[in-house]
């Protein structure tokens, strides 16, 4: 997915979509101005050369990394590509072994001039590798899979249908949009429970 808006911008900041905190359909401000402290303290770059790199005003960048404003998708984009930081990074929070994402959850940040979003579900670490599946499910025996080598880790998003999926003896029931991840060094688990169930699969390898 091409998230890059290929703008840098100077945009107001009442053009900018609103992003209350703890609204699942918006990234949490919190989580986003502590990532862009964090990752401004790594670069050793100051307020005002951070801002001039990513053509914002430095008072847009001061209340963004203080919890406040209303950040838009490109102004974002801009400020990762000033700090040389992947767009991820900012919306990554700590996850625990199972995380489960339903279709309307999720931190999400929208373009300011187009009906477009896009919602981050997992991070790629760094090291990691990951191979993607497109998977075809129909209802009758669960796939069962054995566990793989120690730190695969899987991730599923659900296309259409519905289905169980995770690891043995605890799957998740989930539908379309829905996303998990698991720990596939463990027995797991994708039983379709509806005709023509289409999921993406992502195995990731450390």
């Amino acid at each position: 997915m091409n998230t890059d808006p290929g703008v840098r911008q100077s945009e107001r900041m009442d053009d900018m979509p609103n992003f209350a905190a703890g609204d699942a359909k918006g990234a949490p401000l919190e989580l986003i101005a502590a990532s862009l402290r964090r990752e401004r303290r790594r670069t050793g770059l100051s307020l005002t050369e951070v801002a001039r790199r990513a053509g914002i005003a430095k008072s847009t960048l001061s209340q963004l990394e203080s919890g406040a404003g209303n950040p838009s998708l490109e102004t974002l984009w801009a400020i990762c590509v000033a700090l040389d930081a992947p767009f991820s990074r900012l919306l990554d929070p700590p996850r625990p072994r199972v995380l489960v994402i339903r279709a309307d959850e999720g931190p999400t940040v929208s373009a300011a001039h187009a009906n477009y979003q896009a919602t981050l579900l997992a991070a790629c670490p760094p090291g990691a590798r990951r191979d993607v599946y497109r998977i075809a499910a129909e209802p009758g025996h669960p796939r069962e899979s054995q566990a793989h080598m120690a730190g695969v880790v899987e991730h599923v998003v659900l296309s259409s249908g519905r289905a169980l999926v995770g690891v043995a003896g605890e799957p998740v029931e989930l539908g379309p949009g829905d996303y998990i991840c698991y720990p596939a060094d463990l027995p797991h688990v994708f039983e379709a429970l509806s005709p023509e169930t289409l999921a993406v699969l992502v195995s990731e390898h450390t």
